[in-house]
């Protein structure tokens, strides 16, 4: 397969929109072929639809591409050769890299790379990293318990390949990691919204340190939306007097979408290197304009042992205007703005976790951390939400209940039924937070 060709490209951030989105039609259609002729998973999904990839010449024919679902790689997978079974295009010989999926959503799915997949995906974190301002000054800490969970596996090896010094902090614990980046002087690093929130905590309520003084330049998040929420953003940014940058990426897609230095409020899609198209949430007719929800729908273009080909993230964004740094590449306006199986309705009203989130990072007076839980109680849907109040705040309870119901009401259009917890009593997380409980489907 001729496939470096239009594989690299140091001018792809700033390529002008036509030749961006010809170079992207050219990658589609190899990488279809490439999956076609060696994946049974695809040859089944795409004789089942009448296609052959002779048949994909415009883009109104990649709309006709069947999408594929974690599904149909669960059900590929765990036959020979094992363990990637008829997802696998390459000889077994070739996979040099073992990761899975987090399990957060079922059954973990299995990814394969070779050594060259693995080269791509290290690349993809290299335009992450270096548009988030990470230079080869920088002392980087990966507070990562490294395992088959792929996380920040490829955020390490992209490090090394700016010329980053990184520091692996996987074994330590929470307080070990804060004065090991205390003692070298460490000024950058990476984890999820809610582990730079727990960090910054552990630092001031057990260490008796001030997470601003330790000289931390950026952090670098992901794992969740919290980065592209202005609220939490900003407590991360007042905790540790640093520049915190959101990207988005997921174990069976890659790293595919980053915010710059310009923090237009939203992150750029790596279009050099990823399709990414919206579609409506009810009719999957494509969404194009700003500013309008769609379901994401994307391409790897040029990962080769487990391809990835219109694959039905469950993720909803919504596209922007183009941000000002000069990059030719689309932004997501808000970054993700949650999930298909997370936005749902309750009382008839269309409901977002991450709009609570948004609402309860707004509020000085609470804790970082909350849960919520809808569930029947007979037949009318209940919302709980599970707050912190802060260690030193010195508002009533009952006027921050108050407000807390009033912006709650404003928001959601729902009422709901608040508890307040002594602080630190609700759960901790390091990689993904399970804020969000619909227990429902249990009723």
């Amino acid at each position: 397969m001729e496939h470096d060709r239009l594989y690299w490209n140091p001018l792809l951030e700033t390529m002008p929109r036509e030749k961006l989105r010809d170079l992207q039609l050219a990658k589609f259609q190899r990488i279809l072929r490439w999956a076609w002729a060696n994946s049974p998973l695809y040859r089944r999904l795409y004789d089942a639809a009448g296609l052959v990839p002779d048949d994909i010449r415009t883009w109104d024919d990649v709309r006709r591409i069947p999408t594929l679902e974690k599904e149909h790689y669960r059900s590929a997978q765990a036959k020979d050769p094992w363990p990637y079974g008829e997802s696998l295009c390459v000889p077994i010989e070739e996979v040099t890299n073992y990761h899975q999926t987090s399990g957060t959503t079922g059954q973990p799915v299995y990814q394969p790379d070779t050594w060259r997949d693995w080269e791509w995906w290290t690349e993809c974190w290299c335009y992450i990293m270096w548009a988030m301002g990470f230079r080869n000054t920088d002392r980087v800490f990966v507070p990562f318990g490294y395992n088959v969970f792929v996380a920040y596996w490829a955020g390490h090896y992209a490090a090394e390949k700016l010329g980053c010094e990184v520091v692996p902090g996987g074994v330590l614990n929470t307080a070990e990691r804060l004065l090991k980046m205390k003692e070298l002087q460490v000024t950058a690093f990476m984890a999820t919204p809610t582990y730079v929130l727990g960090m910054a905590e552990t630092a001031r309520e057990k260490l008796g340190l001030d997470p601003r003084g330790m000289g931390i330049r950026r952090i670098l998040c992901a794992g969740e939306p919290g980065a592209s929420v202005p609220s939490t953003k900003r407590r991360m940014e007042e905790a540790w007097g640093a520049d915190v940058y959101d990207h988005i990426g997921a174990t069976e897609i890659g790293g595919w979408a980053y915010e710059c230095t310009h923090k237009p409020g939203g992150t750029h899609v790596n279009e050099g290197m990823f399709l990414v198209e919206l579609v409506d949430l009810e009719t999957g007719a494509p969404v194009e304009e700003p500013g309008r929800l769609g379901r994401i729908v994307i391409t790897a273009l040029d990962r080769l042992a487990q391809p990835c080909v219109r694959f039905d993230s469950k993720d909803v964004a919504m596209w922007a205007d183009d941000c000002t740094c000069g990059r030719t590449f689309r932004v997501l306006k808000g970054g993700i703005h949650g999930r298909t199986d997370h936005i749902t309705k309750v009382k008839g009203v269309l409901f977002s976790p991450v709009s609570v989130e948004e609402l309860v990072r707004e509020m000085p007076e609470l804790g970082d951390e909350f849960e919520l839980i809808v569930q029947k109680n007979g037949d009318i849907d209940e919302v709980t939400l599970k707050v912190e109040l802060q260690p030193h705040c010195c508002a009533r309870e009952a006027d921050v209940r108050e407000k807390l119901a009033r912006e709650f009401r404003m928001k959601t259009n729902l009422n709901c039924r608040l508890e307040f917890h002594p602080f630190g009593r609700l759960p901790r997380y390091e990689v993904k937070a399970k804020r969000f409980k619909d227990l429902r489907q249990d009723h």
